[in-house]
């Protein structure tokens, strides 16, 4: 049995690989369930009770999750202007760096300083619908009514209707908890995370000390997306889906 959810993107996607460093700029064309486990934890926690969400951390970390993607996604490539620390007056002489510090604080900028960034934000055309087992309806309903934004904080997404159950999945659902095996197929390669078997609630609280290791509580799987590429630029690409 699997629960569907289907959802409407209202506001552009990004979310970066696992892999990518704080300034990297690329993005995935999907959630992780890693990023979905952790929304619906956030839910929990917010709309029942911390001990809610403890409750029902063992069933999060265990669900399933596939996704069902529109069919047609452009990847929107662009340079955002941002802030970040500023480390290079550090290594001026003491003389120079002073004076660029007091520069810095009557511009109001220090200790900032301003540079671009290369960024992607996803555009899907269309819904996408999520697939989840392992928990019954009625626990999963109550989460994923409250769900409205999926990656970085302003990837907005509304519940087109309240979610239902399945026997069978879907043929054009892609699962995203199970990675890539025997013959490998055409698409899209996403390299997506996932919850391991040894995360837990402690290392999930930010206000725990437990920290999450890649390869153990936070665990890398590869997937691969029925899409090509259509049409690129130096500003976008536009990926089809393709009948597997």
């Amino acid at each position: 049995m699997w629960v569907l959810a289907e959802y409407q993107p209202t506001t552009l996607f990004s979310l970066r690989p696992a892999t990518a460093t704080t300034s990297g700029g690329k993005s995935l064309i999907v959630p992780t369930p890693f990023a979905v486990k952790m929304a619906l934890l956030d839910i929990a926690i917010r709309t029942q009770s911390l001990e809610a969400g403890r409750a029902l951390f063992s069933a999060l970390r265990g669900l399933r999750i596939a996704l069902c993607l529109p069919e047609r996604i452009v990847v929107n490539s662009t340079f955002a202007k941002i802030w970040r620390i500023n480390d290079g007056v550090r290594k001026k002489g003491k003389v120079e760096e002073k004076r660029l510090i007091a520069e810095a604080k009557v511009k109001r900028k220090w200790p900032y300083q301003d540079t671009i960034a290369y960024r992607e934000y996803v555009q899907f055309g269309g819904s996408l619908v999520l697939a989840f087992q392992g928990m019954a309806l009625e626990d999963l309903s109550a989460l994923l009514l409250q769900l409205n934004y999926l990656g970085k904080r302003g990837g907005f997404m509304q519940l087109q209707r309240p979610p239902e159950m399945v026997n069978e999945l879907p043929t054009r659902f892609t699962e995203m908890t199970a990675s890539v095996s025997g013959a490998f197929p055409l698409g899209v390669l996403q390299l997506v995370d996932d919850f391991g078997p040894t995360m837990t609630f402690e290392h999930a609280d930010i206000y725990n000390d437990k920290g999450i290791r890649l390869g153990k509580e936070r665990v890398l799987r590869h997937v691969v997306l029925p899409y090509q590429v259509a049409r690129s630029s130096r500003s976008f690409t536009l990926y089809e889906r393709f009948e597997t």
